[in-house]
């Protein structure tokens, strides 16, 4: 069997779906598989959420804080599994995972001075990193003057024919990758877009009328400290102006169609090919987009527009579970269990997810999650400064906050020991607080639980003695 996974940056699940948002590519997946329409990624930015997605593991076990936090190299992921089951992955983009100091050469090794390098075990078929150098390189060859800028290019987009995208790049060479292969192939597909900056490329930067795209959700009243001062900053807070938050939603939705658009080109060739029904198919993204609801914009703190995003699964081994939809919550933790489950490994000790292969047979399992879990923390904004010295040493350790998110109330804890509680089932666009006990003391008392159940399992199943307890690791 060969493997599609597929990730779209910064794509919110309600964009699935959506009543005006076309995207017909990732519809002509939902047909033909498993829709999981309460998926949750594990953290953001980019970094965090990936090292969860790639390793099956939670924020608080891998330890990616942030953008430039090393992944330790004692972690298995899903590179190394499709390893293990005898392909060589393959990756076309990024994965924005920093290498682990210690296979460093040496202090002036430049991989050390980057986050988005490449994930332990992928081949780099199509590395595209942060500065988009080789799309930059084709545009120059296509006749343009090029600004090496980050991002400058982006900015750009619908300046030049859709065809010339960083998304049609990236799917020209997947496809022509695509038909050189003879046997089964894995292949990790990373599309940049719907990543802002939000400039759509050509004729997808007019395709939405910024009056039909609505506003979002308004802040609310009672601000939390976090959430105010999220506000105060260029970086977090949308668009002041009614009309500027439509453009920039309007925008965001011809990225999104424009990279269905390019992935659509993909999913074309696997079913004329004769491959689509040889292809395990696996679409989600690594983080969501504030997209001006609360104010806000990019991804962070504790609404859910940040995490919730899509999921939607394709196995061709299981038709009569096609065109369904779960609404249990699931998270991208979920995928490499679910990856190892249908490559026949073992699924690692340390993975904090649960394989979402019986949905996929169209089976509800017995026991399964009541609730979505996600993390966020900001000790960026004060490594590197002399908080660093203070006195207090923990103070970083306290820059934090976990969410346990049910279908009835939404409990956030932070580091300092303080939190917030939102009762949905009065208000489910996250307004509305509550301090009730009968509703605040079960959610905290769950994610006590929660967090003593996925505490790290290295060792935890073995016992050291004569007859050696306890399964012998297989590395």
């Amino acid at each position: 069997m060969n493997v599609l996974f597929v990730t779209f940056d910064q794509l919110r699940a309600d964009m699935i779906g959506h009543q005006l948002v076309t995207t017909p590519a990732i519809d002509a997946v939902v047909k033909e598989g498993v829709h999981f329409r309460n998926h949750y990624s594990q953290a953001a930015p980019c970094a965090p959420g990936r090292a969860a997605l790639y390793t099956g593991t939670y924020q608080m076990n891998n330890r990616v804080v942030a953008n430039g936090t090393p992944l330790d190299r004692s972690f298995d992921n899903i590179a190394h599994i499709a390893r293990k089951a005898g392909y060589d992955p393959v990756l076309f983009g990024y994965t924005d995972q920093g290498i682990d100091p210690r296979e460093a050469d040496g202090p002036t090794d430049p991989r050390l001075d980057t986050y988005s390098e490449v994930l332990p075990g992928f081949t780099k078929e199509l590395w595209i990193p942060d500065d988009q150098g080789p799309w930059l390189d084709w545009l120059e060859e296509l006749g343009y003057d090029v600004d090496r800028g980050l991002y400058v290019e982006l900015t750009r987009e619908s300046r030049r024919p859709a065809e010339h995208s960083l998304s049609a790049f990236l799917a020209n060479n997947v496809l022509d990758w695509l038909g050189r292969q003879r046997g089964p192939w894995f292949a990790h597909v990373s599309f940049l877009r719907p990543h802002p900056p939000y400039n759509a490329a050509g004729e997808y930067a007019s395709m939405y009328d910024p009056m039909d795209v609505g506003d979002g959700i308004a802040p609310g009243d009672d601000l939390h400290p976090l959430h105010a001062a999220a506000l105060e900053l260029e970086a977090s807070a949308a668009p002041s102006s009614e009309v500027d938050r439509r453009a920039m939603r309007a925008q965001y939705f011809g990225m999104l169609s424009e990279v269905d658009a390019q992935f659509g080109r993909v999913v074309a060739a696997l079913k004329e090919n004769g491959a689509w029904d040889e292809t395990m198919i696996i679409i989600t993204a690594d983080h969501g987009e504030q997209l001006g609801d609360h104010g806000l914009k990019e991804k962070l703190g504790f609404f859910e527009e940040s995490y919730h995003v899509p999921c939607v699964i394709h196995d061709p081994r299981h038709s009569e579970a096609f065109g369904t939809s779960v609404e249990a919550f699931t998270e991208n933790i979920d995928v490499m269990p679910t990856l190892c489950v249908a490559l026949g490994v073992t699924v690692p000790l340390q993975c904090d997810g649960m394989p979402l292969t019986p949905f996929l047979k169209g089976v509800t399992p017995i026991e399964w999650r009541t609730a979505a879990h996600y993390e966020w923390d900001w000790r960026f904004l004060f490594i590197g400064t002399d908080t660093q010295d203070w006195p207090e040493q923990r103070f970083l350790e306290r820059q934090n906050l976990a969410v346990l998110r049910s279908s009835e109330a939404a409990y956030v804890h932070f580091g300092d020991g303080s939190w917030l509680c939102f009762d949905l089932e009065i208000d489910p666009t996250w307004r509305t607080t509550t301090v009730e006990p009968s509703v605040v003391l079960p959610l905290a008392q769950a994610m006590l639980s929660w967090r003593q159940e996925h505490l790290n399992r290295t060792w935890t199943h073995m016992l050291l003695s004569p007859e050696r307890l306890g399964a012998w690791p297989e590395s």
